[in-house]
């Protein structure tokens, strides 16, 4: 049976998982034919710009006991959407279409008789006029020109990727090299991949590596120009041949010389299987090769972050890009996101606003949500940073009869430790299934709460009659008994209820707390659920009931409302 507003006690496995630093979720009976399923709602693979690859993510989705991943990468990442194309070595900073490369210099030791400078010659016969890199180390110190792209355009998954790098070898004596490094992504027992190319006179190409490093020694001759391609998937699957070798996203680039001199120019990227939908099937096929080594016990789908607008995750629908702006800048007009929103909704599934105050404060984002009807979206991050205020704006929104469903966000780019991030809030839904169009039809009727990653893994629902109305609009004109379901509630913490009026009136709040397991709710007022621990932070949150005796405003969303009897 269910225990309202009491605490579960966690024994067995739970015990180990605890003491691992992993809360498991309690084992909870389910109203009707539905079953808690937990979600990680927004989260960045090699597609991304962070340091992430798919696999480690479902190993974090396995370690912390959560049922399903959305694949939220940007959209114009996947697309590699006028990225990096070539650095010509013209200057520290070198612009492309109007953004910059910045070359920054770094040093390993102390290099000898370093130098480090751009010439107008020598300069690489394929790249016309124009300048080059020379870089002159003495010894065995490594003087290093660490490249950075803007807006981390130069990233991009490897899956489809080729780089080239025309070089001249001034001086290599026995044990000098030229150094061209990559940074990968993150990977189950390894950690973060590098891969160095080592350029030098050696006798033949060869491969070694030592955990998450990488070495491929390259032969050159000294005195004559030569164009290097580099194909880091190929390199991956034979340093590493466990790992999908695609899973990974070219996040960090530097070239440095020790005990030599090399002149560097016209560096490329190419990448052949980018434009219009080609990327999204890339991008399948690359999370299909991670599943198939790190994906058992875990149901994941692809969704999207649309990016270049106030940014919203996309779940669901047929996944096509909308058009991109040349450069891809954001552009954070409400009437271009809102065009946005009503885009992606034309093309099926459900549309989520992400990080809602990174650019408004709390009062700006309520004006925002209730002149324009919360731009049209179908669900909200409310279960993130600023927790307090994104709760206070969610009191309004209910205030107002704004019929959004909140979520959790955990907005994970790099996979190392979910429950450590500073975002690590997981979203639940009561669902029968964890079938796509049944996880869908939950999240847009609201079904759904949200609950801290780290300390709180308990379900929350809110019952009439022994039926879940968790997110429902129930028409009626009399009161209404509710019964809150808190169930694995941590020692010391406490389940509230928030119960609001519903007047459509102000842009301010208007709740009171019942600290009980059954209240009573007038016609005219909502009420949801939320758990606080004894220090007093809340980290779990349900989605309200509301209890009407007239139609509001706007629309009530189909799957919502309830008649009374």
């Amino acid at each position: 049976m269910d225990h309202p507003l009491t605490r579960r006690t966690v024994l067995g496995a739970a015990g180990a998982a605890l003491a691992a630093g992993a809360v498991p979720p309690a084992t909870d009976p389910a109203p009707g034919n539905v079953r808690p399923v937990s979600m990680a709602t927004h989260i960045h693979g090699p597609f991304s710009e962070g340091l992430a690859s798919f696999s480690a993510h479902l190993e974090q989705a396995r370690a912390n006991h959560v049922d399903v991943i959305w694949w939220t990468d940007h959209d114009f990442r996947i697309a590699a959407f006028e990225h990096r194309q070539a650095v010509h070595f013209d200057g520290a900073v070198e612009p492309e279409h109007g953004l910059d490369w910045k070359w920054v210099k770094e040093t390993e030791g102390r290099p000898a008789g370093a130098v480090a400078e751009f010439v107008a010659s020598p300069h690489s016969p394929q790249d016309g006029t124009g300048k080059a890199l020379r870089l002159v180390s003495k010894d065995k110190g490594i003087i290093w020109y660490r490249g950075q792209s803007w807006n981390n355009t130069m990233n991009a998954c490897i899956a489809d990727t080729e780089l080239t790098l025309d070089l001249l070898p001034e001086t290599l004596p026995a044990g000098g090299s030229l150094l061209f490094e990559l940074q990968l992504s993150n990977h189950p027992g390894l950690g973060v991949l590098r891969l160095r190319y080592q350029i030098g006179p050696f006798a033949a190409t060869t491969h070694t590596a030592t955990g998450p490093n990488g070495t491929v020694r390259l032969p050159v001759k000294a005195g004559q120009w030569r164009e290097c391609t580099f194909v880091p998937r190929d390199d991956v699957a034979k340093l590493w041949p466990a790992i999908a070798a695609a899973d990974n996203a070219l996040t960090g680039l530097r070239i440095g010389v020790q005990h030599a001199g090399f002149v560097a120019d016209r560096l490329t990227f190419h990448r052949s299987r980018r434009a219009g939908p080609a990327g999204e099937q890339l991008r399948a096929e690359v999370i299909a090769a991670a599943a198939a080594k790190h994906g058992a016990g875990v149901t994941h789908y692809r969704a999207m972050e649309i990016s270049l607008v106030r940014h919203l995750n996309w779940f669901g629908g047929d996944q096509r890009f909308p058009s991109f702006p040349s450069p891809p800048v954001r552009d954070d007009s409400p009437a271009l996101t809102a065009s946005m929103v009503r885009y992606l909704k034309a093309h099926g599934g459900l549309v989520c606003w992400n990080h809602p105050m990174d650019v408004a404060k709390r009062d700006e984002l309520v004006k925002l949500m209730l002149d324009r009807d919360f731009l049209g979206v179908d669900l909200v991050e409310i279960g993130r940073k600023p927790y307090d205020d994104l709760l206070w704006v969610y009191d309004v929104a209910c205030r107002n009869a704004l019929f959004f469903t909140a979520v959790g966000s955990s907005d994970d780019h790099d996979a190392t430790d979910w429950a450590k991030e500073p975002e690590h809030d997981i979203t639940y839904v009561w669902s029968p299934s964890l079938a796509q169009p049944d996880l869908l039809a939950a999240m847009a009727k609201g079904a759904a709460w949200f609950t801290d990653l780290a300390r709180y893994r308990g379900s929350l629902d809110l019952r009439v009659g022994g039926v879940s109305h968790l997110g429902a609009v129930l028409m009626t004109q009399a009161p209404v008994t509710v019964d809150a379901i808190a169930t694995g509630l941590p020692g010391g913490a406490k389940a509230e209820l928030i119960v609001g009026v519903v007047d459509e009136a102000a842009a301010v709040p208007s709740t009171k707390t019942v600290k009980s397991k059954t209240v009573t709710v007038s016609p005219g007022h909502y009420v949801r659920l939320q758990v606080r621990l004894a220090g007093g932070d809340v980290v779990g949150v349900s989605n309200p009931l509301w209890v009407l005796d007239k139609a509001p405003k706007r629309p009530i969303p189909a799957g919502r409302r309830r008649e009374s009897g």
